[in-house]
Order: C-alpha cells, then sequence, then structure tokens
C-alpha cells in the first residue's frame, strides 16, 4: 500500500511552500533477475545430476547381468564336465 501526504507550509510574508512525501509498505518492485537465474541453474543442476545417475545406474545393471551370464556359462561348462565323467565312469563299469 502506498499512502502519499502533502504539508504545506506558509512563511510570514505569504508565500506558501508545498512538499509531497510519497510512502510504501516496503514492496519489492522488479529485480527478480537474480530469482530467475538462480532457479535456471538449480534446474540445470538438478536434471545434470539426474542424468549421471540414470548413467550410473545402467552401467551398474551391465555390470551385473554380465556377472550373472559369466555364472550361468559356468554353470552349463560343470555340467557338461558332470556329463563326460558319467559317460567315462558308464564305459569303465560296463566293460
Amino acid at each position: 500500500m502506498t499512502e502519499e501526504r502533502t504539508t504545506i507550509t506558509e512563511t510570514p510574508d505569504g508565500s506558501t511552500h508545498t512538499r509531497t512525501t510519497v510512502y510504501t509498505d516496503g514492496e519489492r518492485r522488479g529485480g527478480g533477475g537474480g530469482k530467475w537465474i538462480f532457479l535456471v541453474v538449480l534446474l540445470i543442476a538438478v536434471v545434470g545430476g539426474l542424468l549421471v545417475f540414470n548413467q550410473l545406474g545402467g552401467a551398474e545393471m551391465a555390470k551385473d547381468t554380465a556377472i550373472a551370464d559369466a555364472a550361468n556359462d559356468v554353470g552349463n561348462a560343470a555340467e557338461k564336465v558332470g556329463d563326460a565323467a558319467q559317460d567315462v565312469a558308464d564305459d569303465v563299469t560296463n566293460n
């Protein structure tokens, strides 16, 4: 809210002087550019952080998948060795 006060002063010789004073309630007008720059920088930082965490998460999943595939291959190889040993044991027993 803005309030305007006008003071009229009359001197002894009859001349008058007028003074107007304007009071405001402390509202700040304009000057919001710094706030917008801060918000844009904050938004860029948040998006950048999300992208970095997304990339790290993808690399972690790829590593886990590679380990699971290697373990599966080891299991298949062990099964083949077990089958070959069984075949040899059967051949020895039958002869």
